[in-house]
């Protein structure tokens, strides 16, 4: 075990067979002190965070690369699933901009990924699929499967959010990876109702929700002269989450 005075526990999920920790740091480490992220970090007050996940005869996918130390009766496989399994998962990683290799662990024991500056979101899915954008997946249990959302072309195109998205469906626990922290995070229910988002700032949808983008006038007269240009419109009945403060 780790020396529990280093670091505060600021979120967790725990289930049957697995725990998701995100841990906050006290202080930062004296072998980072010199360096420019940590005098940043320093001076704006951010502190070092670090995904713990803890094993009881469970399983876990998470990013290649993503490991920093692991303890106890681990093993380490790969997730590729065969030829087949191999090519579909090379053609959805290139497009989601994540790792073709997603290691499996399993056993019993701590798993310890790579700490970072960033911010992460825990997140238990009971049968059902969320919609997040690229590159946010960062660690999931194995009932959680990972696939790609495909976006209309004309909403890729004019919305500036990609021709392709991460998607997660089933249930289990996951951790993504976000620009802002959970208590900067707004949302948004939506019941058989229309959401219209004018920006890059919605992280992710779940439930039944269309994603469209949509001129914010009926006439191009009226676009130009409202100043908004294009809307991301979400349809339906679900959750959409958003991080109005990004940017800012």
């Amino acid at each position: 075990m780790m020396n529990e005075s280093l670091f505060t526990v600021i979120e967790k999920q725990e289930g049957r067979r697995a725990t998701f920790e995100v841990l906050e740091y006290n202080q930062l480490p004296i072998t980072n002190a010199g360096s420019s992220s940590s005098y940043y970090a320093k001076e704006t007050g951010v502190k070092l965070k670090q995904v713990r996940i803890t094993l009881r005869q469970g399983a876990v996918q998470a990013e290649a690369g993503a490991l920093q130390f692991m303890k106890g009766d681990l093993q380490l496989k790969s997730n590729a699933g065969g030829v087949g399994g191999f090519m579909k998962k090379m053609a959805s990683n290139i497009l989601t901009d994540e790792s073709l290799f997603k290691p499996l662990y399993e056993g019993t024991g701590e798993i310890y990924l790579e700490p970072s500056y960033g911010h992460y979101l825990l997140m238990d899915l009971n049968d059902e699929e969320v919609v997040a954008d690229k590159g946010m997946f960062y660690a999931a249990e194995p009932t959680v499967q990972l696939g790609v959302a495909r976006q209309k072309l004309t909403s890729s195109i004019k919305g500036d959010e990609g021709l392709f998205q991460t998607k997660l469906k089933g249930s289990g626990f996951c951790v993504l990876q976000s620009p802002v922290p959970l208590n900067q995070i707004m949302k948004v229910q939506l019941n058989d109702e229309k959401l219209q988002v004018d920006g890059t700032f919605a992280l992710l949808r779940k439930g039944e929700i269309n994603f469209s983008v949509k001129r914010s006038s009926s006439s191009i007269i009226g676009s130009a002269t409202s100043g908004e240009g294009y809307l991301h419109v979400f349809e339906g009945t679900g959750e959409v989450w958003l991080a109005p403060t990004l940017g800012r």
